[in-house]
């Protein structure tokens, strides 16, 4: 036997072993009080609880530390950060970032002390971000940056890339491997979706015009938090009708987004000019039973050859932390408390609407006044349509909403500013121009479904 024979066990195990546990981490639904979860989001619920009055104290202080630390690296240049890779990458950014992290400090400060102007530390406004999601984020981004090398760095990707490419390539324009991103988002939370896209943007497997169109598409929003919208409308009793819907819309959605603007102008071309990875299976696979399949598990076990062990594993793990909490956390508190003052303290969102009232009075919808409040209101936050939509009467009409509010998937309160936040080529005017594009496709697909159900 040679030398490669005596290493396929070690190396199919190398393979199996870690993406086994990252799918059992990431992919397994558990159940839980608000339906199902997957056991980061478990974990994240533990530590959240376990630090839960801290928690606000410190993503202040992890706020304040970004924009120091831009300051320092833009203003004086140290040797030691200006040396140092990882420190230069997470603190040389361009003046616009400089100023949104110093936004973000300024706004923690003065929602923590509840300092200056109400309407910043208002409990639906700085208060939403600094008290409930900034939490959330920062566990999901522990657990998430620490253990997504097991999906991303054993092979798992590359396993499924060479089954699913066949199904993806036709369908969405998208490598194979952009599966597992949804998978992650539906079972998890559209922020690991969002995040895992970013990291595979960064090392080369996605182009800029993939990941613009996975981290707007499939970063789904978690079963999870669409009980918490379908409750908040009063329609529990409706959530197997209310998900079918989220998922059929969805899909029509993401076969069209991908071939309309902006997302079609996305250049396909790689991060820092990387080449575009090779997908096709090799004519000596072709000609075997099940050759995808062993294509798949050699290129898996490829992959996971490469990895340099458990301290290796948790360095890059411990990278990703840091720099989703000094990078992604003031992009979402700058861009989301802005977002939500906006949304509370103004009638820009209701103006923003006026224009959907004659097509919600053609689709027949009930109460089509009140509805158009709430069809551009989620861009700032998914909650808020459905908060919204509390007063209105006609079951219908919440139903709509509610369906929507999921399906628009780009909020600026959560993963539209994790985006922003990412390496992921996206502007905010671009996120705008997607939402409002999801909006005008799932919406009648959702009205139809809603005139058949009532």
């Amino acid at each position: 036997m040679d030398t490669m024979d005596q290493n396929k066990p070690k190396s199919l195990l190398m393979f199996l072993i870690p993406s086994l546990i990252g799918v059992a981490m990431f992919m397994t639904p558990i159940p839980s009080d608000d339906g199902f979860t997957i056991p980061v989001a478990v974990l994240s619920g533990w530590l959240q609880g376990l630090l839960e009055g801290a928690l606000p104290y410190i993503m202040t202080a992890l706020i304040v530390i970004s924009f120091l630390g831009s300051l320092v690296q833009k203003g004086f240049r140290p040797l030691w950060m200006d040396q140092n890779a990882f420190l230069r990458n997470l603190f040389d950014v361009s003046i616009f970032w400089v100023v949104t992290r110093l936004l973000a400090a300024v706004f923690a400060v003065l929602t923590l002390f509840e300092l200056g102007v109400p309407a910043i530390y208002d409990p639906y406004t700085g208060g939403l971000l600094l008290y409930d999601l900034l939490p959330l984020l920062f566990t999901i981004f522990l657990f998430a940056g620490l253990f997504l090398p097991l999906l991303l760095n054993f092979g798992l990707l590359e396993f499924f890339g060479a089954l699913l490419t066949k199904v993806m390539r036709p369908l969405f324009t998208l490598p194979g491997r952009s599966s597992i991103d949804s998978l992650t988002s539906w079972l998890g939370d559209g922020t690991i979706g969002v995040i895992l896209t970013n990291k595979q943007y960064e090392e080369g497997f996605y182009s800029k015009r993939e990941a613009a169109v996975i981290a707007t598409t499939f970063s789904v929003v978690s079963i999870t938090f669409s009980l918490v919208i379908i409750e908040e409308v009063g329609l529990s009793h409706m959530f197997f009708p209310f998900y079918l819907t989220v998922i059929l819309a969805g899909v029509i959605a993401a076969l069209i987004m991908p071939r309309i603007p902006p997302l079609s102008r996305k250049p396909q071309t790689y991060a820092e000019g990387k080449e575009q990875p090779d997908e096709a299976i090799p004519d000596e696979y072709k000609a075997q039973s099940f050759g995808s399949v062993k294509f798949g598990v050699d290129m898996a076990e490829k992959r996971a050859a490469g990895q340099q062990g458990v301290a290796a594993f948790f360095k890059s793990g411990g990278k990703n932390v840091l720099d989703m909490w000094l990078g992604v956390a003031p992009v979402v508190m700058a861009f989301g408390t802005i977002a939500l003052i906006i949304a509370e303290n103004t009638p820009f969102f209701t103006y923003l609407g006026m224009p959907f009232i004659p097509l919600l009075e053609l689709m027949q919808i009930p109460e089509a006044a009140a509805a158009s409040e709430t069809m551009v209101v989620g861009f700032a936050d998914m909650f808020l349509p459905a908060i919204f939509a509390s007063g209105i009467e006609s079951e219908m009409t919440r139903f709509i909403i509610g369906c929507l509010a999921v399906s628009q998937l780009v909020y600026l309160s959560e993963v539209g500013g994790v985006i922003l936040g990412s390496k992921i080529p996206l502007n905010l005017g671009e996120l705008f121009i997607i939402f409002i594009e999801r909006t005008l496709i799932t919406l009648p697909v959702i009205v139809v479904i809603a005139h058949i159900i009532f």
